[in-house]
């Protein structure tokens, strides 16, 4: 198994399909990628040599939001719409959903924990 960028690529799949496994990388972001790098389509990851791997990855670091990164931009957002006080904040805050969704009957995974207070679990 190769190790990039904090996840594990599976050695017998196409680049393309491998990189989607990154978080942030979706399947145009890793044609991109494959792109820039003038990898054929169907070559696979351990195929692969070092420099091509140490290309990927300063690729992808250079040019995209991935992994760790990204996921502390998308929770900065998320606790300033919160400190803010608008509307999806308080949505985020309840554990509801943000985007208008019918909440009478749907969302009840979303809701399941959120109501029960801890003397009546005992």
């Amino acid at each position: 198994m190769s190790y990039i960028l904090g996840t594990n690529l599976v050695p017998n799949e196409q680049v393309k399909i491998a990189l989607t496994r990154i978080f942030g990388l979706g399947p145009k972001k890793a044609i991109q990628v494959c792109d820039q790098l003038g990898l054929n389509d169907n070559i696979k990851v351990n195929k692969l040599t070092k420099y091509q791997f140490d290309r990927i990855i300063k690729i992808i670091s250079q040019n995209y939001l991935v992994d760790l990164e990204l996921a502390r931009v998308i929770q900065r957002d998320i606790k300033q719409l919160m400190s803010i006080g608008c509307y999806r904040g308080f949505r985020h805050n309840a554990g509801l959903p943000l985007r208008g969704q019918r909440t009478h009957t749907n969302a009840k995974t979303c809701r399941k924990f959120r109501n029960v207070s801890i003397n009546q679990r005992n």
